[in-house]
């Protein structure tokens, strides 16, 4: 009996850190950085200010958290629809460049542009972005199907990656997608060339 005491125990903490994961993320699309607290992450999660606080000590610690924990989901639902568009270098452009054009994408923004200026934060972002790019950048390898000892290829991947970003970054503002659109099926034309 106390085993499953305690495995209830740990699913509960689980699905405590989950909800409070996903209240972040949305806060911080919703609201920005400014506008995200631990109290109302807390409220919007249907968690105590306790159990927030039990999991995550500062508002740092939460969305970085939120971030990396979500990166890491939204990198397996990636391979997951890969695997259903089949290995064509336009359908995987057009994958990658949909990643980044989610919410988290604008959350992980929020956390960037704060970053700059909060070193607290900064600590906590800059590994975690390092640690997604380098995640996102294997991936892409992985989806293209590139031979990175070819000369060029890996700059191509990386282009890719700059070029989806700053899409997404335009799309902030307003709806990009049409051109986003064109300019992703222009450059898998080009990017199928070099690999």
């Amino acid at each position: 009996m106390p085993t499953e005491t305690r495995q209830r125990q740990v699913d509960r903490s689980r699905e405590t850190r989950r909800k409070l994961m996903a209240a972040t993320v949305e806060c911080l699309v919703e609201r920005g950085w400014a506008g995200t607290t631990t109290t109302m992450v807390a409220e919007r999660a249907g968690v105590s200010r306790g159990a927030q606080l039990h999991h995550f000590r500062t508002r740092g610690e939460l969305v970085a958290a939120a971030v990396e924990h979500l990166g890491a989901e939204s990198v397996l639902q990636l391979k997951e629809r890969a695997s259903r568009v089949g290995g064509s270098t336009a359908a995987v452009v057009e994958l990658i460049a949909d990643f980044y054009a989610s919410d988290l994408f604008t959350a992980a923004l929020e956390l960037w542009v704060a970053a700059r200026t909060d070193p607290e934060l900064s600590a906590v972002v800059v590994p975690l972005q390092a640690r997604i790019g380098r995640e996102t950048h294997r991936l892409a390898v992985e989806l293209l199907g590139a031979d990175e000892t070819r000369p060029g290829v890996r700059e191509a991947v990386q282009i890719t990656l700059d070029l989806v970003r700053g899409l997404a970054l335009a799309n902030q503002l307003t709806d990009d997608a049409r051109r986003r659109e064109r300019l992703v099926r222009h450059w898998a034309q080009m990017l199928e060339a070099v690999l």
